[in-house]
């Protein structure tokens, strides 16, 4: 189940340093050298799907196979490009093989290559010949729109540059776990094809043929084409030792060429080098404006703020009643009990700690702003059962916080405290609680002291054999797709109500506020950062102990072990870990939590 959120964010800031010279050649004649090479090879894609499509009257198993195989390839060289300068076709042409739900109820349904996959793997049924042709006559008129828009496109050089050094951040978060062909397995293939493709329009950039991005090219290219069971390739050692390497060239390549400096508020910051560096995610990506941006007097004030139980009806109830930092923002209970001490509230308390790197709040994706969950905290009767606007009032009359208002949010003669700032100082302190500081970071950036073989074992099964990583998504770990981060991802596990039990959770998920068949049971895949600290775990609280949580994924969730999940989004298969695997896993997992 994935829930396709667009996220809200300030849309494009500035656009600085117009220079269009410089030693390299970034005339128009080189973006149009490019373009001309995409239009090439959206033929050659078009080519291929035909060939699918003959194959698909012959009805013959290898021959078709292996042609759909040749598209998934023919797709991947021009993948860089599609998914930059064309995304909606590209969800049509490789999307997930699920519904896909937007927050305003549209329902989009799943159709391209991992829907036809289906059909061809492991066997070709004649039976579904009919629903096949119809997926491929679909998937020719995407192909002749990638034709048609790249006959006509006009690429900017910054825009090349970015979208090249995304596709090497595409490969990293999802190109080495079969996320997209999850029957094929030819993820190692794919991402050579697509890395490739990189590199041979990178070279247009290139004049100097010992600049170092032509062996950096070959020697990524060279390790993943190495013949190595999906289980056993080391991932630690290709992104430490080729993937970073890369995509840090390719950043001071995009310096060096002296291009117009467009920015965008997104996720992801134009400006990182790697996907691990300190600075590489951005905490106000997700903002509704600009003035909306963090500031320190916000945080000081939000932070205030967060620890006041004037907030609630009952004023015995704050922000940080449930979510305490010395609990990494959690409570360390399976559920909280509600503002009357009498009942349980309905789910189980998560960390706060990286919220802000999501587009989407709560187990049910429900609100589309950090601003937008703090008032349905504040507003719900069983947790803080307050009123914002009498509270706002109340703080108006408080002479500190009237001080600490006019200092974070400066407004001549002010004669009241808006709503609005409540809900943006609280939220501005929460984006303070951006952490990507573990020891798997400083591992990642280059200190090698900082994870033993044990936790890059537990690495290498996280992104292989376990396949957490096809949904939590390296390397922020939570369901925020990679790399636009524009979307966010519920999956129908099916926890159980009781530890071991039979019967699935009552509780509908996504269901409750969109009840839709396929959304039953579906809730947001929640971060694994500092998963260590925040015990228990689900959405119930059911489990205590990471290694329960492990055992749980390793039986194929709820439907493995025996519980009727029949739109169960997780694999029921058993992962067959080991007793060492599990540890190793488990110890990874641990070195994922922050420092304060």
């Amino acid at each position: 189940m994935r829930l396709a959120f667009k996220a809200i964010s300030a849309g494009l800031l500035v656009v600085t340093g117009l220079g269009l010279l410089s030693f390299h050649n970034t005339s128009a004649s080189v973006s149009e050298n490019v373009r001309e090479k995409l239009v090439l090879q959206a033929d050659s894609f078009l080519t291929a799907v035909h060939s699918l499509q003959s194959a698909a009257a012959s009805g013959n198993k290898q021959v078709l196979q292996q042609r759909f195989k040749n598209v998934r390839l023919a797709y991947k060289r021009i993948e860089w490009a599609t998914e930059y300068f064309d995304p909606l076709t590209s969800r049509q042409v490789n999307g997930p093989p699920v519904p896909e739900t937007e927050l305003s109820g549209l329902v989009i349904q799943p159709e391209g290559l991992q829907i036809i996959e289906q059909f061809l793997f492991p066997n070709f049924n004649p039976a579904s010949r009919k629903q096949l042709s119809a997926s491929l006559a679909k998937l020719e008129v995407n192909a002749r729109a990638y034709q048609n828009y790249f006959a006509q496109a006009d690429l900017q050089d910054w825009q090349i540059m970015d979208a090249l050094k995304l596709e090497v951040f595409r490969v990293e978060a999802l190109g080495l776990n079969d996320f997209d062909d999850p029957l094929v397995h030819q993820c190692f293939a794919e991402s050579t094809a697509a890395l490739k493709s990189v590199g041979v329009v990178t070279m247009y950039y290139v004049q100097d043929n010992n600049d170092p991005l032509h062996e950096l090219f070959d020697h990524a290219i060279g390790y993943l084409s190495r013949p190595v069971v999906f289980d056993h390739f080391d991932r630690a050692a290709f992104l430490t030792l080729y993937a970073n390497p890369l995509t840090r060239a390719l950043t001071y390549l995009h310096k060096q060429l002296n291009l117009p400096d467009v920015r965008y508020n997104r996720l992801l910051n134009q400006d990182a080098e790697t996907l691990f560096d300190a600075n590489a995610f951005n905490r106000n990506a997700y903002i509704a404006a600009p003035e909306d941006s963090v500031t320190e007097k916000k945080i000081a004030l939000g932070k205030k703020l967060f620890f006041d139980p004037r907030l609630s009806g009952t004023l015995t109830r704050s922000c940080a009643t449930c979510h305490q930092p010395d609990k990494a923002f959690t409570d360390g209970m399976v559920k909280n009990l509600d503002i009357t001490g009498k009942k349980t509230i309905f789910r189980n308390t998560p960390t706060l700690i990286n919220a802000a790197l999501q587009p989407a709040q709560f187990y049910d994706l429900r609100a589309a702003s950090l601003e937008d969950q703090v008032v349905d905290v504040i507003g719900n009767r069983d947790e803080m059962h307050g009123d914002i606007k009498l509270s706002t009032k109340k703080l108006w009359q408080d002479k500190y916080y009237t001080g600490l208002f006019n200092d974070a949010f400066p407004i001549k003669d002010r004669t009241a405290i808006d709503t609005g700032e409540v809900m943006n100082a609280l939220a501005s302190y929460i984006r303070s609680l951006t952490a990507l500081n573990s020891r798997f970071d400083a591992y990642m950036q280059g200190d090698r002291q900082m994870l033993n073989q044990t936790e890059i074992n537990g690495f290498n099964i996280f992104m292989g054999k376990a396949r957490c990583s096809t949904c939590h998504y390296l390397p922020l770990f939570n369901s925020t797709l990679p790399p636009r981060y524009v979307q966010m991802e519920a999956e129908v596990i099916g926890v159980p109500k009781i530890k071991n039990g039979k019967i699935i959770d009552p509780d509908p998920g996504l269901f409750g506020i969109q009840p839709l068949e396929f959304n039953e049971h579906a809730f947001k895949v929640t971060t694994v950062r500092n998963t260590n600290r925040t015990a228990p775990y689900m959405h119930n609280g059911i489990y205590k102990t990471l290694e329960e949580v492990v055992d749980f994924y390793n039986e194929g969730g709820g439907a493995g072990m025996g519980l009727k999940v029949p739109n169960q989004t997780l694999s029921a298969d058993k992962l067959h870990l080991t007793v060492k695997e599990k540890k190793e896993l488990s110890a990874f997992i641990k070195a994922l939590d922050s420092h304060n």
